[in-house]
Parts: structure tokens; C-alpha cells; sequence
């Protein structure tokens, strides 16, 4: 999932006061939640005052929490005293961001917040209970930002974190409270008219390279201030519009906007619609009918888009490409959009206020259905480029559109079932390999629930929540989902699926142990009728596990190298990174300790450009074994705990293929001998409690 924080168009003006005493909270309070409209600046706030309290955050002198949660109560600092230089003695050991507004309804809360928290479940057991599991005893601040669209979801799983995570402590955003008896809601009103708002309007302007020089000049921009209310996101679109028009100029375009505002309700404006046009519908009317358009189209998105995902999806009637350039340029100017990255995103109140335009103007399922038709055009070459050179790119660019590609098949499933089963279908398996199995699991099985063929698509779907189940350990359901998709490949006449069915039947073998009856498996798969590559890879892959289980070392090298190379010359990470996996384990075996520990490395490497965290904790361990071959003992405890960090974000105690187990235990005896049971504890401790990734950069340069 994409973590997204407000945009910065500049340094953080204004709220002083405010900055402090919630820093004073969240010394004491568990549940913090800022309540306030929409666009009042709830979202930036918290993210400024949570930066504060990071690992890295400069020291207050302040007492903080303790090792088991909220210690005394301090006294509120000021914000000069948030900032001075040193180690702070109350930060948090981790500040994770959870962009709730991302969502379309309130059942994948608790997957958005774990992927938030870098908790990767592998497990078969509640989704929450597991993420308690994971933050356990951990300082750790979790700022849940948007809450009001799914406040009860939102409100039973903090109930539950709270409870079971002593040293937890929430920071929400919402503009309505969560509702829970310990909740501590600070209200977020706008800025001083007169003072900060000028402030805040005076910087943003003089980022888009207006000066005010004159007194008049001054004047008008107070009047505008006012006239804003000291709204934040207000201040900021009256800002982007600078360069078109100056400030005298808008300030007497306010004076007669809100006095229009303030006639009797109509019928033709929704309440709520009125509400929003008195924070940010002025902007709207400044804008060229183009940009308006491209705005309530901008509208569908949920993630983020690329530049070429808005052309696809937002062109159209009067948008030509060269038009819908102009109006994004345009958008950008007025401070409406950011870009960033050829990255396009706006604020959630913007989207929100966009949507109702696209609604008026009879264009919310037209837009959508695009965007959902985009996205699954993506899922399905993604599939197909799954193996080759652009795999590391296309693990990328699926991670940042994960919010897209939910929304799309929450579309689909209502309105084109059997599409929504092909993108479910498409980016099940990488789901599986990123670690976000709960989104796999709920959309593969919805699809099966709904769709009954063709027997291609049922195929895919059963492979692929297969291997969801197989990770998790449930290796029952997954052989019998192997069945049916086997049953549903023949059906189809699709060798690929064929080969992918045999696949996860030889996965399941070798995780229970049969190691001969996957290479069986794998051999006639192989031997069959010619497939695509990426499923014969996973055959062989397959294959090479099996050699290796079974004793038979030298073809297993042979085949895996042989592998390894047709990786290599193709560009493909995942399948190279399971080859030198088995490499390591054959060097080992040999007593080959540097050539077993630059084999984890490679391994490692691919997986960390995939985000295959359940990979990490494999290779991590390996080259634990590795190292303590090399008599590093130090360091091979510092690998065992960085290790035991990425197995605990997959939900599971360390696990891997059979042979891993005896290697790592008399390695682990070994790395104790060399440096004593007390160094080796510290050293594994202190990578238990250290950044995981950190530590993982630090044993790929060793």
C-alpha cells in the first residue's frame, strides 16, 4: 500500500499552540482524535506534530512513556521546545501513517492499517489479531488519518489495539469523533483570521512567486483571509490562483461569492454540496471550464495516478490530450493537484468536492467504469510482464496504484462480475508474493462466489487464492484448490494453467514434507505440452527444491543454475532470487560458507525489490547460517533478529522448506559458541528493536 502524507507546499505556518499541547497529549493520552471540517488542516497537523515524535525526532528533555505505556503527565511544551537538538527520550520506536480515505467502504480497515504498520499476515488467523500481535508491547504511534467514512470499523479495531498493545498510542483525523469513552478529541478549527491565516497566505503566495508590495496589497490579502474564515485548504487554492489574478482583484471576487452563499438554501444544491462550496467551491469557479471537468474526473481516483492513468482515464469529449495537459498544468498551478514524481494526487476534500461535480454532471458511472477498465488493462499486463526485465517495475508501479486496483474491483464486482474475476486473477499471485494476502483472499474468494466460468478465469482464481492459502499454512484447502484449478485448466485446454496447477500442488508437497512427490509433480508437468514462462519457471523452481530435499545435489545445482541463468538473461528477480536461495543451501551442505553467504545476498536483494517479506525472513536466515559458517558470530545474530522481525510481519515463527530448520539451530548453537551466550543476546536483541530494513542494507554491503 502506498503510504501518502499530506503535501507540503511549504514550510508549516501558524498552529504553534496547537502543536504543543497535542504533543503534551500524546505524552499522556492513548487516543487522540482531531475533529474538524473538512480542509481545516487536520490531516497536516497531525502529520507535523507525528514527525515529531519519530525515532530520529530531536530530543525534548521532556519525560515521555515508559517502557509499559504513558508515564506521568508533562507539562506542555511549547513548540520551540519540540525542537531542540539531541536524542529525545520520548519517541516512538515506530510512527506508522494509515490513509483511510483511500478506501471505498469499511472492510479492508484493518488490511490498510496492518500494510500501514508494514505487518505482511501470512497467517490463517484473525486479521486483528494478528496486527495486536505484531505492534505487541512496542511504543508505537498510529495516526489513522480520514476516519469519518468508516468511524465504526475504525472504533472496534482501535478497541482491540488498545487493549492488547500496552504502549500504543492512536493519533486519528475525522471530522466526526470515533465515540469511544477513552478518546481524547481535540478540536481543529481554522487559523486566526488576522494573524496565521495571513501568515500561511503570505508564504503559500510567495511560493508561486507573488510579492505584495504595495499597502493596499496587504490589505486586500487580510480581507481575504477573513472572507476564507481561515480555512487552510482555502488559503491555499486562493494562493494558486495568484498569478492570474492579484489579490485586490479576488478579494472583491469573495465579497460577492459569499454573499451569494449566504442566500436561502436551493433546492438544486444538496446541503452538503452548499457546505463545501462555502470552503472551496470559489476555487472551482475560478478555474477554466476544462480544468473543472478534469477535476471531477480527477475524482475516481484513489491512490495517486500517473499522468498517462489520468489521460486514459479523464480524456474524453472536449479533454483531448493536448487539452487535458493544459488543464492538469493548470490544476497544478492553482494548487488544486500536486504533482510529484509524474505522480498526480489531491487532497481528499478536493476529490470529494470533485465527485459531486462529476455526479451533477451525470458522469460518476461513465468516469468510473474508465478507471475500472484502466486498471484491469494494467492488472493484465502486469501478468503478462510478470517475467522478463520491467518485474521490479511492475512490482512497483502495483504497489503504488494498490488503492486503484481495490476500487476497481469493487466497481467490477458490481457491474462487470467476470471482469473484476480477470484483474482479481491477474494480481492475485503478485498480492500473494507482496505479502497482501487478507485483499487477495477477500477478492479471489467474492469472485469465485460470483462468477461461475469460463474455466480459464475459475483456473487462475483457484491458483491464486491457492497459493494465498498455502502461504498462510493451510495447506488442506490449498492442494484442494490445486485440484480444482487442475480440473478447470483441462477444461480449458491451457497448458500455462496447467503447469501453474502443478505448481502449487509441488508447493504444498514440499512445505508438507514430500518432497519426491513434488518432484514427481513437477516432472510431468515439465514433460507436458509447452507453456508460458513464467509458469514453467515456477515448474522448475519446484524442481529444484525437490532435488535438493531429496539428496540429489548435483542436478539440483545443474538445474538451478541452469535457471538462475535464464533468469538472469531475461531480468526476472523472484524466480532468481528462490535459485540462489537453494544455491546457498547446496553450498552450505558442501561447506562453502562465502559462496552460501553471497547467494543470501543475491537472494535478499531480489526479494527486497519485490517486497517479499516472507522471502526476507528466508534469506536473512540463511545468511545467519552462512555467517556463523564464517565464525561471524556477532553478526549472525544480528541477522537472526533482523530475520525474526520480517517473520513476525508475516504472522508466523520462522519457517521454511525442511532442510532450513537443522541448519539453523546448529548454527545458532555455533554463532553462541563463538561469541557467548550474553553477546549474542544483546546482539540479536538490539536488531529485534532496530528499523528491519536498516539492518537488511547494512548485512547486503557485509
Amino acid at each position: 500500500m502506498e503510504t501518502w502524507r499530506p503535501p507540503e507546499s511549504g514550510p508549516y505556518v501558524g498552529r504553534d499552540e496547537a502543536v504543543g499541547e497535542l504533543g503534551s497529549l500524546l505524552r499522556t493520552r492513548r487516543l487522540v482524535t482531531l475533529v474538524g471540517l473538512g480542509g481545516i488542516g487536520k490531516s497536516r497537523l497531525a502529520a507535523r506534530v507525528a514527525e515529531m515524535f519519530g525515532p530520529d525526532a530531536p530530543a525534548t528533555g521532556a519525560e515521555g512513556f515508559g517502557p509499559h505505556g504513558p508515564g506521568p503527565a508533562a507539562d506542555a511544551p511549547g513548540p520551540d521546545a519540540l525542537r531542540p537538538e539531541g536524542p529525545r527520550t520520548d519517541a516512538f520506536a515506530a510512527v506508522h501513517w494509515a490513509p483511510l480515505w483511500s478506501l471505498t467502504g469499511p472492510s479492508l480497515v484493518t488490511s490498510l492499517v496492518a500494510d500501514a504498520c508494514g505487518l505482511s499476515d501470512h497467517s490463517a488467523g484473525d486479521p486483528v489479531d494478528t496486527l495486536a500481535d505484531w505492534i505487541g508491547s512496542r511504543r508505537v504511534l498510529l495516526v489513522l488519518d480520514s476516519c469519518e467514512h468508516v468511524l465504526a470499523a475504525c472504533a472496534a479495531l482501535v478497541r482491540v489495539l488498545l487493549a492488547r498493545c500496552p504502549a500504543l498510542v492512536v493519533l486519528a483525523t475525522s471530522r466526526e469523533p470515533l465515540g469511544m469513552a477513552e478518546e481524547t478529541r481535540f478540536p481543529v478549527g481554522p487559523l486566526d483570521p488576522d494573524t496565521e491565516a495571513v501568515e500561511l497566505f503570505a508564504a503559500r503566495a510567495a511560493a508561486v512567486g507573488v510579492r505584495w508590495t504595495r499597502p493596499e496589497e496587504f490589505v486586500a490579502a487580510a480581507d481575504v483571509c477573513r472572507r476564507l474564515e481561515g480555512v487552510p485548504l482555502a488559503l491555499e487554492l486562493a494562493a494558486g490562483h495568484l498569478r492570474q489574478r492579484p489579490v485586490d482583484a479576488m478579494a472583491r471576487l469573495l465579497r460577492g461569492r459569499l454573499a451569494l452563499a449566504r442566500e436561502p438554501e436551493s433546492r438544486v444544491q444538496p446541503a452538503r454540496h452548499r457546505a463545501l462550496r462555502t470552503t472551496i467551491g470559489w476555487s472551482h469557479e475560478l478555474c477554466e471550464p476544462h480544468e473543472r471537468l478534469l477535476w471531477a474526473r480527477l475524482s475516481v481516483f484513489r491512490s495517486g495516478a500517473t499522468v498517462e492513468d489520468v489521460t486514459r482515464v479523464c480524456r474524453g469529449g472536449p479533454l483531448t490530450d493536448a487539452v487535458l495537459a493544459r488543464a492538469l498544468e493548470g490544476l497544478a498551478r492553482k494548487s488544486v493537484v500536486t504533482l510529484s514524481d509524474d505522480r498526480v494526487h489531491l487532497y481528499d476534500t478536493v476529490r470529494e468536492y470533485g465527485a459531486l461535480w462529476l455526479a451533477e454532471l451525470g458522469e460518476t458511472r461513465t468516469t468510473r467504469t474508465r478507471h475500472a477498465l484502466r486498471f484491469h488493462e494494467l492488472a493484465l499486463a502486469a501478468e503478462e510482464s510478470w517475467w522478463g526485465s520491467v518485474q521490479a517495475e511492475t512490482a512497483a508501479r502495483l504497489t503504488a496504484c494498490h488503492g486503484d486496483l481495490c476500487a476497481a474491483l469493487e466497481h467490477l464486482l458490481a457491474t462487470a462480475p467476470q471482469r473484476a474475476a480477470e484483474l482479481a486473477g491477474a494480481v492475485g499471485f503478485f498480492w500473494a508474493c507482496s505479502g497482501h494476502l487478507h485483499e487477495a483472499s477477500h477478492y479471489l474468494e467474492e469472485c469465485l462466489r460470483r462468477v461461475a466460468g469460463p474455466s480459464a478465469v475459475t483456473a487462475r482464481l483457484c491458483w491464486a487464492l491457492g497459493v494465498v492459502r498455502c502461504l498462510r499454512g493451510e495447506y488442506d484447502t490449498a492442494a484442494r484448490l490445486a485440484g480444482r484449478a487442475d480440473e478447470e485448466a483441462v477444461r480449458a485446454g491451457d497448458a500455462s494453467l496447467l503447469a501453474d496447477a502443478a505448481y502449487l500442488r509441488g508447493l504444498v508437497m514440499l512445505l508438507r514434507g514430500e518432497p519426491r512427490n513434488a518432484l514427481a509433480v513437477a516432472d510431468r508437468a515439465l514433460a507436458g505440452p509447452a507453456c508460458g514462462a513464467a509458469a514453467a519457471a515456477r515448474c522448475r523452481l519446484v524442481r529444484v527444491f525437490a532435488l535438493t530435499a531429496v539428496g540429489a545435489v548435483p542436478r539440483a545445482r545443474a538445474a538451478a543454475e541452469a535457471l538462475r541463468d535464464d533468469c538472469v538473461a531475461a531480468g526476472e528477480h523472484w524466480t532468481r532470487a528462490y535459485t540462489e536461495y537453494q544455491l546457498a543451501v547446496m553450498a552450505l551442505s558442501e561447506e562453502r560458507a562465502s559462496d552460501a553467504a553471497a547467494h543470501s545476498r543475491a537472494m535478499l536483494r531480489g526479494k527486497r525489490l519485490i517486497g517479499d517479506a516472507f522471502g526476507l525472513g528466508l534469506g536473512l536466515d540463511l545468511l545467519a547460517v552462512a555467517l556463523a559458517a564464517l565464525e561471524r558470530g556477532e553478526e549472525a545474530a544480528v541477522a537472526y533478529g533482523a530475520g525474526h522481525v520480517f517473520w513476525e510481519m508475516v504472522g508466523h515463527p520462522q519457517r521454511g522448506t525442511p532442510e532450513l530448520k537443522p541448519l539453523r539451530q546448529r548454527a545458532e548453537r555455533a554463532a553462541r559458541l563463538q561469541i557467548g551466550d550474553g553477546a549474542y543476546e544483546a546482539a540479536y536483541r538490539l536488531a529485534r528493536i532496530a528499523d528491519p530494513f536498516r539492518t537488511l542494507e547494512t548485512m547486503l554491503t557485509g
